[in-house]
């Protein structure tokens, strides 16, 4: 059994363009708060970023950011969270978070946000970690990713238990749920190759 201590998100550094996203990164940061799970983030103050890392600080959470120094030096940074670390690369952050998460959520986003989420569902499938991984499909934002999904396990591109590595809520409390209780499980050796 592994304890959840840290959840890693993965969102969006706009608003986009509905204020649904901007809620769901409200509700998320208060569910870890209320939870006293950490959030391990990319250290933004920008965008679903800022949103999320605003409400799990004003819900007394903790907040760990990891922020590359290109971005750091055009005033990017989360100065107002409870640890900001800067990095010299963006593979350095990635590598942070995954290492300080014992699960991981992603949140609307672009393409830093699905660079990030298919690197860390890469390495689940490739076994280099066991934790689980989920997308909270608000507006059906993930809808299309999940298509694609589809299409290559139907193309034997993608196993079925590699799809299933991927929770899928519209919600943030019972997405968190279902991390928490696959946390707990003992992970199940996959084979990548079809």
């Amino acid at each position: 059994m592994r304890k959840v201590q840290n959840i890693g998100v993965f969102c969006g550094s706009s608003m986009g363009a509905s204020a649904a996203y901007t809620q769901v990164a409200q509700a998320l940061g208060r569910e870890l708060a209320i939870r006293e799970i950490g959030l391990v983030y990319g250290g933004g103050n920008i965008g679903l970023m800022g949103v999320i890392a605003d409400s799990v600080m004003e819900h007394g959470g903790n907040v760990y950011g990891y922020i590359p120094k290109a971005l750091m030096e055009r005033e990017l940074g989360h100065t107002g969270i409870t640890e900001l670390q800067i990095v010299s690369t963006m593979h350095e952050r990635k590598a942070l978070m995954a290492e300080r998460s014992q699960a991981f959520i992603a949140l609307p986003g672009g393409y830093g946000t699905l660079d990030e989420l298919c690197e860390i569902l890469t390495w689940a499938q490739l076994g280099i970690h066991h934790k689980p991984v989920g997308l909270c499909n608000v507006e059906g934002f993930f809808d299309p990713f999940l298509t694609f999904l589809e299409g290559a396990v139907r193309e034997r591109f993608l196993r079925p238990e590699h799809r299933n590595l991927t929770a899928v809520h519209t919600e943030v409390a019972p997405l968190v749920e279902a991390l928490l209780a696959k946390a707990e499980e003992e992970p199940t050796p996959l084979a990548k190759w079809i």
